[in-house]
């Protein structure tokens, strides 16, 4: 993830940035929707984002002009929605991007699909389709966050596959060795991250359940 500055093709980079545009749109209305129905929900909201920033913010270099780290992005897709995590995926990235050289601007919108679009959606979906298993909560939340985030580096490696395909074995060959540079990082990055985020799933579970009782009594008292 974090594909550097200037290392896409421009039309790519325009096409990511035109593809990730309407999922923005969306989360910016999904969170105004819930600030007016959950104003207590604010600390929760900036929790989410922050937990991203700082996960994300771990960089490990890779030799595909990208770099390995933990994302953060299921916590709020699980606590909100992916929607959410469109518009906060997209703040981290920029500020990243502008403080700390990583990824870039002309890069924003492939790192924003990637990071903040489909690895919240799978995050979300599995944390569903665990719940309708019947799961345990902590087995729920491990399967959201950890293959969310490998879900984002199988993404971004086809993303680069696409601008930059094999001489020999084209899209899928070149998607293979991008693929398999990052799961040499990746896949005990989400491991740890999938374990990380059980435990502040779990230490923030009360403070959800106590702003889900606020919005009940204000309910009842209008």
């Amino acid at each position: 993830m974090h594909i550097m500055e200037g290392y896409l093709p421009a039309a790519h980079a325009l096409g990511w940035t035109i593809a990730a545009a309407p999922f923005v749109v969306a989360g910016t209305a999904r969170i105004r929707a819930i600030i007016r129905e959950r104003p207590e929900a604010r600390l929760t909201l900036a929790a989410s984002g922050a937990f991203a920033f700082v996960l994300s913010a771990l960089k490990i270099p890779s030799v595909t002009g990208s770099c390995s780290h933990p994302t953060g992005t299921g916590l709020g897709a699980i606590v909100f929605g992916p929607s959410v995590m469109a518009v906060l995926g997209l703040i981290v990235l920029l500020f990243q991007a502008l403080l700390l050289a990583h990824g870039g601007i002309t890069t924003l919108g492939a790192n924003t699909f990637s990071m903040a679009i489909v690895g919240p959606w799978v995050a979300f979906g599995i944390w569903k389709l665990a719940g309708k298993l019947g799961m345990p909560f902590a087995v729920a939340v491990f399967l959201a966050a950890s293959l969310g985030d490998l879900a984002t580096y199988v993404f971004t490696s086809l993303q680069l596959a696409f601008a930059y395909p094999d001489p020999v074995s084209g899209f899928f060959g070149a998607a293979l060795k991008f693929g398999g540079i990052f799961a040499i990082t990746q896949v005990p990055l989400s491991i740890a991250e999938g374990l990380l985020t059980v435990v502040v799933m779990e230490a923030l579970s009360g403070k959800i359940r106590d702003e889900d009782r606020v919005s009940t009594l204000a309910g009842e008292g209008k």
